[in-house]
């Protein structure tokens, strides 16, 4: 049955989907990569998309920004229509001064300023995780795509206009790779329902340099992730 928030009918999504948070980027993938891709989906215009690739079935569905947003629409896939594996891809803040622009992010973990993930656990702390196979593939993907990439936690804020500029230092001395906004929420709906998860993020923006990929380049580099993030749903 259709939910509050996808239209969708019994069977119109695959047992794994990509989760970008711009609907534009959903059909983007739609239309490019996959094979004999249908809209299956654009409540509120955020779209979903299933299709084929290499033969494998796999859908593409949008999750906006920040965590209730992917969150409403990361539980909506699973519970109502079978959804078993989650692939985050966005773009995320480097943290560090050797993950330059442009590099892939494979991430392992994700620490949150969010107490959504101590809701679902009592109160105490969550490890908000990714499936290992999963990250495992993706390692393996970016290498044999010729992809620069990274291993090892991210830090999901709340905040893109964070009140306390010193949280990313802190982050970084802890050892987080980059920030962004969604993949404790993910891996928290992961841990909740018993299905995987996985976010792959591009460096779209280095926060100790202050350099920046112009529209352009964030496409080329999205291609990339969008590559290894096709590879891994169809080899796992």
């Amino acid at each position: 049955m259709p939910t509050p928030h996808i239209s969708a009918a019994p069977g119109d999504f695959a047992p794994v989907c990509l989760m970008p948070g711009d609907p534009r980027r959903a059909r983007h993938i739609a239309e490019t990569f996959l094979t004999d891709a249908r809209l299956v989906t654009d409540v509120r215009s955020m779209e979903g998309f299933t299709g084929t690739f290499e033969g494998r079935p796999v859908s593409v569905m949008a999750h906006g920004m920040g965590i209730p947003s992917c969150s409403i629409y990361a539980t909506e896939l699973v519970r109502a229509y079978g959804v078993t594996a989650l692939i985050r891809i966005g773009s995320c803040g480097s943290l560090r001064s050797d993950l330059p622009l442009r590099s892939v992010v494979v991430a392992l973990g994700a620490s949150t300023d969010s107490n959504v993930n101590r809701i679902r656990f009592d109160g105490h702390d969550l490890a908000a995780v990714a499936d290992f196979d999963l990250a495992r593939a993706a390692v393996d993907a970016a290498v044999a795509h010729d992809v620069a990439v990274r291993v090892g936690p991210v830090f999901t804020s709340d905040l893109f206009y964070a009140p306390d500029p010193t949280i990313n230092d802190r982050a970084a001395r802890l050892g987080h790779l980059a920030v962004e906004m969604e993949a404790a929420g993910i891996y928290g709906v992961a841990a909740e329902t018993g299905v995987r998860a996985l976010a792959l993020l591009t460096v779209s923006d280095h926060l100790v340099d202050d350099e920046h990929l112009s529209t352009d380049e964030r496409q080329r580099s999205f291609d990339d992730m969008v590559r290894v993030a096709l590879a891994t749903a169809t080899t796992t």
